[in-house]
């Protein structure tokens, strides 16, 4: 007797090389069903742009790229003077000292929220205008910790502070968008979203101030990303704001401080393996910013979860719960309001 296992039970061929082309370099993101390149990125000229983390990593490729195709200034928001100082000297070399002095650095811990209140406000008083913001920094795969408000350090970078800095930069994104405007944003999030503890309800601070270890605080962050774009694209774009979009991305497995150095400090001996041993396969911190230069340059959608290099995919059940969405997001306004005094508030 022969036994017969649907075919529905393996991934397609397609599927396979779009899982090989999302997260890993060199040859295999030519394998991705939808293809971008860097090259592919439009003139920018005229439009403005806020990265988080866009002195280095990622956010360095994605600032690197806008430079390179025009954009007239970039507020680049990170907490090192000394690694701003870096990657000036890096595009001053690579593209000239005219590209260089389009970058206004401003410190920023996303972790302070009144502080990162007051860092959109300056940027809506120096700018007119704002078309792209890149919600790029973040606290990788690390020890659970707390920050000066007693919230988990990782809910604070990856999500909150972004929600907070989007949320003031919000109404100078809508004036540019009813001038005519595509404004887009990006978050980071992360394929390893599905390793979000699988009770997370998003319910009280003492929750996600429970200890999940690296993975579950990282992955709970990241599904943090994905639900606050899917409940923006319900609650800004789709009433009445079509020129204003928000996507979710996940650049794969790069070579950053992340993934070289950062590893070691939750797995000393154990990191070794993804900081040395796989730093072959990794993708530079060019091919990891593609999936993100797509989504704030090009893309006419929003609310998606665009995979690299720029193939939308499906979430993860939890990250398509809108329960989870809306619980997220009150809890979030709740946090942010009460840690601040009201001094920082989240409108949407």
């Amino acid at each position: 007797m022969t036994s017969r296992i649907s075919a529905a039970k393996f991934p397609n061929m397609q599927t396979i090389k779009n899982t090989l082309a999302e997260n890993f370099g060199g040859p295999f993101p030519k394998l991705g069903s939808n293809q971008f390149g860097l090259d592919e990125c439009p003139d920018l000229t005229g439009k403005v742009a806020v990265i988080t983390g866009g002195s280095q990593g990622i956010g360095f490729g994605v600032a690197h790229t806008l430079l390179k195709n025009n954009i007239a200034k970039v507020y680049i928001l990170s907490r090192s003077e000394e690694t701003i100082e870096g990657a000036k000297a890096s595009i001053a070399k690579e593209l000239g000292q005219d590209k260089t002095d389009r970058i206004v650095w401003m410190q920023c811990d996303l972790s302070d929220w009144k502080k990162t209140k007051q860092v959109a406000e300056a940027i809506s008083g120096d700018t007119d205008r704002l078309d792209i913001l890149v919600n790029n920094s973040g606290r990788g795969i690390m020890t659970p910790q707390l920050t000066d408000y007693g919230v988990d350090l990782h809910m604070a970078i990856n999500h909150m502070g972004h929600v907070v800095l989007t949320n003031y930069l919000l109404p100078l994104m809508k004036k540019t968008a009813e001038n005519g405007n595509v404004v887009r944003i990006s978050n980071q999030s992360s394929n390893l979203h599905r390793t979000a503890p699988s009770d997370t309800k998003f319910a009280s601070l003492d929750e996600i101030n429970r200890d999940s270890g690296p993975n579950g605080q990282y992955g709970r962050s990241k599904l943090a990303s994905l639900l606050y774009t899917r409940y923006f694209d319900r609650n800004v774009t789709q009433k009445g704001n079509p020129n204003l979009l928000m996507n979710a991305t996940h650049p794969g497995f790069v070579s950053t401080k992340q993934s070289v150095k950062d590893i070691h400090e939750p797995f000393p001996v154990s990191g070794f393996a993804t900081s040395h041993l796989v730093e072959p396969l990794k993708k530079d911190q060019f091919q990891g910013a593609v999936p993100t230069v797509y989504a704030v340059t090009v893309t006419k959608s929003s609310g998606q979860f665009i995979c690299a290099p720029a193939t939308p995919e499906e979430a993860s059940e939890m990250a398509s719960s809108d329960e989870l969405m809306d619980n997220l997001m009150e809890l979030t306004r709740n946090v942010v309001r009460d840690k601040t005094g009201g001094e920082a508030v989240v409108t949407m």
